[in-house]
């Protein structure tokens, strides 16, 4: 059986930890910063977790 690509896009979009888990990088950072508090903004900046309804979706996109 032949191997399984991985989506290139959510290759670039996501990165698994150590124990499997999907990080992913929140929206709303890139314009329109000049009305949003600094820390909304630092807030924003951190890494998030992909939510546990879409992980098993994602882990389909990026097997290895």
């Amino acid at each position: 059986m032949p191997k399984i690509k991985t989506h290139r896009g959510a290759a670039k979009r996501f990165k698994k930890t150590g124990k499997g888990k999907l990080m992913r990088n929140k929206a709303y950072k890139r314009h329109l910063l000049g009305h949003k508090s600094s820390k909304r903004k630092r807030g924003l900046a951190a890494s998030g977790l992909v939510s546990k309804s879409d992980e098993r979706r994602m882990n389909k996109l990026l097997p290895y």
